[in-house]
């Protein structure tokens, strides 16, 4: 189920955002008057997106944004009539995906939440490659360390590399988890 929350504190402005995540093709819309409970229903509800107004009581939307990012992954889209350098600087410093101004038509909103949707998930997809690439390193950097151990030992290298495949594939382990036991076993 596709849910989106919207948290402004002017019940028409959350009714016309609604109107277009709906349009957009969102199953569920979820509402929010201040950033306070913003914060709390995100953490609840886990949306797909987020729309927040800039200036809400109890909490304002920058402070909101911070607070969700810390629980949960998601687009923000800022709603607000500000555009002066400080709050766009705030809003790209606490991790806004995009900044809509009001007053905005549904195809605003729409290109908005096409673009936010978008960039989030192209940073995703290199967060997720990065944790892999970092990841694939670590072993690199034991299965390393393990073969020196084993050519210390007056192994050749391929042979090296050889008897921890043979290990790795007896053991059903990977080629780390024997890297590691080598390394244990040496220390």
């Amino acid at each position: 189920m596709k849910i989106a929350l919207i948290a402004d504190d002017e019940p028409l402005i959350r009714r016309q955002v609604a109107e277009c995540l709906s349009a957009y093709g969102f199953d569920r819309v979820v509402e929010a008057e201040n950033g306070a409970q913003a914060a709390t229903t995100a953490a609840i509800e886990k949306p797909l997106l987020i729309v927040l107004d800039v200036n809400m009581p109890v909490m304002d939307g920058m402070t909101a944004a911070e607070k969700i990012r810390q629980t949960i992954s998601a687009p923000i889209i800022l709603l607000t009539g500000n555009t002066d350098a400080e709050t766009i600087a705030r809003a790209r410093d606490v991790g806004v995906s995009n900044y809509l101004l009001k007053p905005f038509h549904a195809e605003q909103m729409k290109a908005a939440v096409e673009l936010a949707i978008h960039r989030f998930i192209e940073i995703s997809n290199l967060q997720d490659e990065n944790t892999r690439l970092k990841e694939a390193l670590e072993t690199r950097k034991l299965v390393d360390k393990a073969k020196g151990l084993l050519i210390g030992k007056g192994m050749s290298e391929p042979d090296a590399y050889r008897k921890m495949q043979k290990i790795a594939m007896d053991k059903r382990k990977s080629l780390k988890e024997v890297a590691e036991a080598i390394l244990l076993m040496e220390s």
